[in-house]
């Protein structure tokens, strides 16, 4: 039989050639292969945490200059702090098995102003993972180059996020397994640097100890212990972006292998250990070897270079480590691809975005959140030039506003189900522990670096918010809109009489065949409108209707058949309301991620199969349309009738009004 299937465009070919061929939804394996071990999500997500040790410690650590001393209440503070956030969000793990994210904590237990404005934060905050990370990894790379090349710098860290984009659309696993080996060199070559750092300084302990009782009690006689405590605490909320990467773990569930609580508590486990244990003994290392800024170079280089600076070749081991670093925050900057584009999905799902952003890929990647986030981080990295000075303001901000919102929420949680929960005091007050600590970290920040960037964090995050409330409104008044077609529905179900038509379709009769999504009163009023311009003409009907899959279908393999047996059982009333008007009637459905792909594919098969054909969609025509209505509203129907007629295939797209 000849294949009349046309040749791919060029364009298409590249296209598969980078990216990769679509993959089969109706593979019952598919979410198996795709989800992530414990092993593989601390790479993808925990990555993110753990190379916040590259710049977080740094910060923390400048703002002690002249009582270095400090560095050791930071690193017993930071471990501290750690292990107590990871802990809180192992619990909310436990309780949102399916993504335990910022924003769905907050919509959930704070209500829906609190849930936008969490998801707000924290599309910004993914953003800048990918903007920090990257900057971040430049830095480190560019700190053993010579001061000449750094002009290239930029140009360096904008092609590494092109590439970030190109391997997340390709999918989440095909990435993460990529760069795996780099997460590992970095792990191998820190224990080298960290252990090396400790035990080189161990036969001047008391020297150490000396230090610290001289800095400690000179403070104490010339600023008192008030003074102390108002550096510490500078200090330590300035080091806030050690800590930014946690909440990534538990927004990033769904991508996790069953049983998605023990393998997202087992990778939170991973990521609190490496990153309180990294982060502390960093800042026992810069007390030790006194280390100070040099321009040009990370603390973290410095470090490296003073360690191995005198062995033999040891200029190369510390470019090695740094490399490794700068390597891992390419790394980290995965994250921001990995949960950024779920939480627009999750929020489009509940109408604060476009729909389209919900939508997967061939390849079962949020395709449109994924570009969005890489096109943002390329502009916020051109725009700051590429520092992470700036950057790290920005980002530390939003990340406390998300984290305080859900542990407030947790608190509020905890006491809501006091009669449910035998230890809820005991979830409480780690809730609350953990509320006063990011909270203040908010604060603290927000005073100190308001006006050196921190206002632009606000603002933009600001701006997002009312965006949602714009999308949301809209999307009500549709709703409201639409309601008019129930009521046709309801009058359609009255007026039926008669014994249905139960003969079976003919293909040598004229059949319309109408395109529907679901069983509602937008759908019977397409089929009413057809059967009051054309009447008499058609004697077969046939309802066409397309299994999306979608962000919120693809869970597992329980939702995608509860979604298939949703379209049929759909499928079925409109054959049955057919029928009972006297037509002969049945169904065709297909599943997919592309509806206007899929529809087009089936319907050719459909008129393959009748001949004397005529398919026909619905559009919603608003009275004054604009660019918002396209950038909310899908252009499927229009989609679907080029692809056809294309085909030689007449589609006809009835109009249906929205009064708003």
């Amino acid at each position: 039989m000849e294949n009349n299937d046309p040749k791919p465009s060029i364009l298409r070919r590249i296209s598969t050639k980078i990216i990769g061929r679509p993959r089969n939804i109706n593979d019952p394996s598919i979410f198996h292969k795709l989800a992530l071990i414990a092993l593989l999500s601390w790479i993808g997500l925990g990555a993110d945490g753990l190379s916040s040790s590259s710049y977080g410690p740094e910060e923390a650590f400048k703002a002690i200059a002249g009582h270095t001393y400090l560095a050791i209440f930071l690193a017993v503070a930071t471990a501290l702090t750690v292990f107590i956030i990871s802990y809180t969000y192992s619990k909310i793990i436990e309780q949102f098995p399916h993504g335990g994210g910022g924003y769905i904590v907050a919509t959930h237990t704070l209500g829906k102003s609190a849930g936008v404005v969490s998801g707000s934060a924290l599309l910004i905050d993914y953003v800048l993972t990918i903007t920090v990370s990257i900057a971040a990894c430049g830095d480190a790379i560019f700190s053993f180059l010579p001061l000449e090349f750094h002009q290239y710098s930029l140009l360096f860290k904008v092609s590494l996020i092109f590439i970030l984009i190109i391997l997340n659309l390709r999918g989440i696993k095909e990435s993460v397994t990529i760069l795996a080996p780099i997460f590992l060199l970095f792990i191998i070559t820190h224990i080298i640097l960290l252990g090396y750092g400790i035990f080189s300084q161990a036969s001047v302990v008391g020297t150490h100890v000396n230090q610290f009782s001289t800095g400690l009690g000179g403070d104490l006689q010339a600023i008192g212990l008030l003074g102390i405590l108002a550096i510490f605490l500078r200090a330590f909320s300035l080091g806030g972006g050690t800590y930014t990467g946690i909440e990534a773990v538990s927004n990033g569930l769904p991508v996790m292998r069953e049983p998605k609580v023990k393998t997202g508590k087992r990778t939170m486990m991973y990521m609190a250990i490496s990153l309180a244990l990294v982060a502390g003994v960093l800042f026992i290392c810069y007390f030790l070897l006194d280390i100070q800024a040099v321009q040009g170079q990370t603390l973290n280089a410095v470090l490296a270079t003073r360690l191995f600076g005198g062995w033999p070749a040891g200029i190369w081991i510390a470019a090695i480590i740094i490399f490794s670093e700068g390597l891992l925050l390419f790394v980290a900057a995965q994250t921001g691809f990995i949960d950024g584009p779920r939480v627009m999905a999750n929020m489009a799902v509940d109408s604060w975005f476009p729909k389209k952003f919900a939508a997967l890929s061939e390849r079962l990647t949020m395709r449109n959140g994924v570009l969005v986030m890489g096109i943002a981080a390329l502009f916020l990295m051109i725009g700051t030039n590429g520092s992470i000075s700036a950057l790290v303001v920005m980002y530390a901000i939003n990340v406390f506003l998300t984290f305080s919102l859900s542990q407030l929420g947790m608190a509020k949680f905890s006491i809501k189900i006091r009669k449910k929960k035998e230890h809820w005091i005991r979830y409480l007050l780690i809730f609350v522990i953990g509320f006063i600590l990011c909270f203040t970290i908010l604060i603290v920040t927000i005073y100190e670096k308001l006006w050196q960037g921190g206002w632009f964090t606000l603002v933009i995050t600001l701006a997002v918010v009312i965006i949602c409330y714009l999308i949301h409104n809209h999307y009500k008044k549709i709703k409201k809109a639409m309601r008019k077609f129930d009521e046709v529905l309801l009058l359609s179900s009255i007026h039926l009489v008669g014994h249905p038509n139960t003969k079976p379709v003919n293909p040598k009769h004229m059949t319309a065949v109408i395109l529907v999504t679901g069983y509602n009163g937008y759908g019977v009023n397409t089929f009413l409108s057809l059967i009051r311009s054309f009447p008499g003409l058609y004697k077969n009907i046939i309802f066409v209707s397309i299994s999306e899959i979608d962000s919120g279908s693809f869970k597992g393999i329980e939702e995608v058949e509860a979604l298939k047996t949703s379209v049929q059982n759909s499928l079925l009333k409109y054959v049955i309301l057919a029928q009972r008007l006297g037509f002969s009637a049945d169904y065709r459905m297909d599943i997919g991620t592309d509806v206007v792909e899929t529809a087009s594919h089936l319907c050719e098969s459909i008129a393959e199969e009748f001949p004397k054909v005529m398919f026909f969609t619905a559009k919603l025509v608003f009275r004054h349309e604009t660019i918002f209505h396209k950038l909310l509203h899908n252009e499927t129907a229009f989609s679907v009738q080029r692809r056809l007629q294309w085909k030689g295939l007449p589609v006809v797209i009835l109009p249906v009004r929205i009064d708003i």
